[in-house]
C-alpha cells in the first residue's frame, strides 16, 4: 500500500529529527571527551562540592545530570596537576559544609603529594570551619574571605536518644546485643549515655581533637601547645585570625587571582569540571598492570546494591569477577560502610577470603569501616586506614520495635494467627517472650563468637585479645593501628602501594585501577527503574538536607533496611559531629 504524501512528510521529519539528534549527541560526546585548553602557567581553581561521594553514583538521576566530583576524582585531579607542566598553581577551596575526617585526611595526603612536585598550592576559605581549616592548613598559604570568621573551635560530638519519644507513642524497643560497647541500639533503648557509651565517645572525641591540633601544628609550623591554646580562644574574627598567624591574608576571590597573576596578565582560573576532561594517560598516568578496586559503600544488606547500600549479591559478583580476571594482579577493597546485616557481611567476607587465596588483597578504609565494614576487611593481607577512620565495633546487635502500644493508641487492632511455637518471634506487635529472647540472644552471641574467631584468624591474635578490644567498641584508625586491628595509616595511595608491593610490582611503576562493581550503563539503570539513593534523592537535589534531617534519616535506617530480629554487625548509626 502506497504511503500518502502526508505520511511521507511525517516520516521524513522524524528521520531528519533523529539524524539531527544523533549528530547533536555525537557533538556533545566529542566535546565532553575532548581535552580542555590548558594554557601554560594555568591556575587550577579546585572548588570542593558540598558533599563528596566515595565513587561516581550510577543511578538514573546522576547519569542524566552528568559526572559529579568524587573523592577519587579530586585526588586524581591533584595528581594530574602535579604531573602537568602547564599547571603552575592550585587554589583549593573547601566547601563550607564539613567533611568527615577520613575524607579530609585523604585530601590532605593528596595536597602533601602535590607539594612534593615543587608547585604552589594555596587554600581559599569562604568560611573556615574546623575540618575545612584542617585541610587548608596543609597548603602553602591560607587565605580567608574578609568577612568570614574562622571557626576553629575543636571537635563536638552529638548523639541522639529517642527512648522517651518511643515511650510516649507506646513503642517498646526490645533490643539485645553482644558487647558492652555495642551501642547501636542505644538510640532506641536509652535516655542518655550508658557509662560504656560515654567512655567510648569521650575517647573518640579526644583523639579527633588531638588529630586536629596536630594537623594545624604541622601545617602552620606551630607548637602543639600553642595550637591547643589557639583552639580554646576560637572562633576568630578575620583580623584576629590574621594577627594570630592562622591565615596569610584576607582576600576576595578576585583579589587572590590578582595576587597569583604573573606580570600584568590577568588570571583566568581553570575550573575542576573542565580540567577533569584531561586524559591522565596524556600525562603518563594511569597505565600499567591492572589492580581491581572493589567499593563497599553504604550499609551492608542482602541482594543487590541500591539506594546507597552495599548489596551482598552485587559485591560477591564484583569480588568474584576481580578474582577470575587474569589481568588483575591484586585487589583493593575500598570500604566506607558502618556495617549492616551480619549474614550479608559474612557472605562478602567469604568471597574476599577466596580471592585472597589467589591474589593479594588490601583493605582501604575511608570515613567508616566499622562492625560489618570491619568484618569484610578482615581477610585482607594488609588493612590501611586513615587516622580519622571510624573502625572496629566488633560486636553484634539485634532486636525489634514492638509497636502494639502505639497501635492501641491509634485504635488499630492487629490479630495474629500462627502455627509453630516461635512463629511470632519477629512480630512487630508484641515484645519477645522469655523463650524467644533467650533464642535471639543465643544467635547474637554465636555470631559474635564467629566475629571474634574471624578477626583473630585475620589479625594473628587470640580470641581473648580481640574480645578485649571488641565488645562493640568503635576506635579511630589511629587507635586501631596501635591495637593491632589496622596495619598502616594512610589513604588510597598507601593501599595501592601495599597492593603493588604484595603483587611484586615496582613501587615507581604506574598501575591501572579498574573499578568494581562495574558502573551500570544508562540503559541498564533505566531498565532497573529510577532509584533514589541515600543522600542523593530528587528531594535533596531541590532542597538540600539539613544535618538534622540527615540524622533522622540515619536514625531510621536500621528499621528501613533490616528485618525485625536480624542480627546486625552495625556500628552506632547516628552521630552528628563537627
Amino acid at each position: 500500500m502506497a504511503l500518502t504524501r502526508g505520511a511521507r512528510i511525517v516520516i521524513s521529519i522524524v528521520i531528519v529529527a533523529a539524524l539531527v539528534s544523533a549528530a547533536a549527541v555525537a557533538g556533545i560526546v566529542m566535546f565532553a571527551t575532548r581535552g580542555p585548553d590548558v594554557p601554560d602557567g594555568s591556575v587550577l581553581w579546585l572548588r570542593l562540592p558540598a558533599a563528596l561521594a566515595e565513587r561516581q553514583p550510577d543511578d538514573l538521576l546522576s547519569q542524566l545530570g552528568g559526572p559529579r566530583a568524587t573523592l577519587g576524582s579530586v585526588v586524581g585531579t591533584l595528581r594530574m596537576a602535579a604531573a602537568d607542566d602547564r599547571i603552575r598553581t592550585v587554589v583549593l577551596a573547601p566547601s563550607p559544609q564539613p567533611l568527615q575526617w577520613g575524607m579530609a585526611q585523604e585530601l590532605r595526603g593528596a595536597v602533601a603529594a602535590f607539594r612534593e612536585s615543587g608547585k604552589r598550592i594555596v587554600a581559599y576559605l569562604e568560611y573556615g570551619g574546623s575540618q575545612a581549616y584542617y585541610l587548608a592548613a596543609a597548603c602553602d598559604e591560607v587565605f580567608l574571605a574578609p568577612t568570614s570568621t574562622l571557626d576553629l573551635v575543636g571537635v563536638a560530638w552529638y548523639e541522639l536518644f529517642a527512648r522517651d519519644a518511643l515511650d510516649k507513642i507506646g513503642a517498646y524497643p526490645d533490643m539485645l546485643h553482644a558487647g558492652e560497647f555495642k551501642t547501636a541500639a542505644n538510640l532506641y533503648t536509652e535516655q542518655t549515655f550508658t557509662p560504656e557509651h560515654r567512655e567510648m565517645t569521650e575517647a573518640l572525641t579526644r583523639d579527633f581533637f588531638d588529630q586536629l591540633a596536630l594537623g594545624v601544628a604541622r601545617g602552620r609550623r606551630m607548637l602543639i601547645g600553642d595550637v591547643h591554646a589557639l583552639i580554646d580562644d576560637g572562633p576568630f574574627l578575620p583580623g584576629d585570625a590574621l594577627a594570630r598567624g592562622l591565615v596569610d591574608g584576607l582576600l576576595y576571590e578576585d583579589e587572590l587571582l590578582e595576587r597569583l597573576a604573573e606580570g600584568d596578565e590577568p588570571v583566568e582560573p581553570l575550573l575542576l569540571a573542565d580540567y577533569r576532561r584531561v586524559d591522565p594517560a596524556s600525562l603518563g598516568l594511569g597505565d600499567g598492570p591492572r589492580l581491581a578496586v572493589v567499593h563497599v559503600t553504604g550499609a551492608i544488606v542482602h541482594g543487590k546494591s541500591a539506594g546507597g547500600t552495599a548489596g551482598a549479591a552485587t559485591l560477591m559478583d564484583a569480588v568474584r569477577a576481580a578474582r577470575e580476571d587474569e589481568d588483575v594482579e591484586a585487589i583493593v577493597v575500598r570500604i566506607n560502610s558502618p556495617g549492616g546485616g551480619a549474614i550479608a557481611s559474612d557472605l562478602i567476607w567469604r568471597e574476599i577470603a577466596l580471592a585472597g587465596e589467589e591474589k593479594p588483597v588490601v583493605a582501604s578504609m575511608s570515613d567508616l569501616a566499622a562492625s560489618g565494614g570491619y568484618y569484610v576487611a578482615m581477610p585482607a593481607d594488609v588493612i590501611v586506614a586513615q587516622p580519622g577512620t571510624l573502625t572496629g565495633s566488633i560486636g553484634v546487635v539485634g532486636g525489634k520495635l514492638a509497636l502494639g502500644g502505639a497501635f492501641d493508641k491509634l485504635g488499630v487492632a492487629v490479630e495474629e494467627v500462627s502455627a509453630g511455637r516461635m512463629a511470632g518471634i519477629n512480630s512487630i506487635v508484641n515484645p519477645y517472650s522469655e523463650a524467644a529472647r533467650e533464642r535471639v540472644q543465643q544467635i547474637i552471641d554465636a555470631f559474635y563468637e564467629e566475629f571474634l574467631a574471624r578477626a583473630a584468624e585475620g589479625r594473628g591474635m587470640t580470641r581473648d585479645a580481640v574480645h578485649a578490644v571488641g565488645q562493640g567498641r568503635v576506635w579511630t584508625g589511629r587507635q586501631a593501628r596501635d591495637l593491632g586491628l589496622v596495619d598502616e595509616l594512610g589513604g588510597m595511595d598507601a593501599a595501592v602501594a601495599a597492593a603493588k608491593r604484595l603483587a611484586g610490582i615496582d613501587a615507581g611503576r604506574e598501575v591501572t585501577l579498574v573499578q568494581y562493581p562495574r558502573p551500570r550503563t544508562f540503559f541498564e539503570t533505566l531498565g532497573e527503574g529510577l532509584e533514589i539513593r541515600a543522600g542523593g534523592s530528587l528531594l535533596d537535589a531541590i532542597l538540600p538536607a539539613s544535618r538534622l534531617a540527615a540524622g533522622a534519616d540515619a536514625a531510621t535506617a536500621p528499621l528501613r533496611l533490616f528485618r525485625p530480629g536480624e542480627p546486625l554487625a552495625l556500628m552506632p548509626y547516628v552521630y552528628l559531629w563537627e
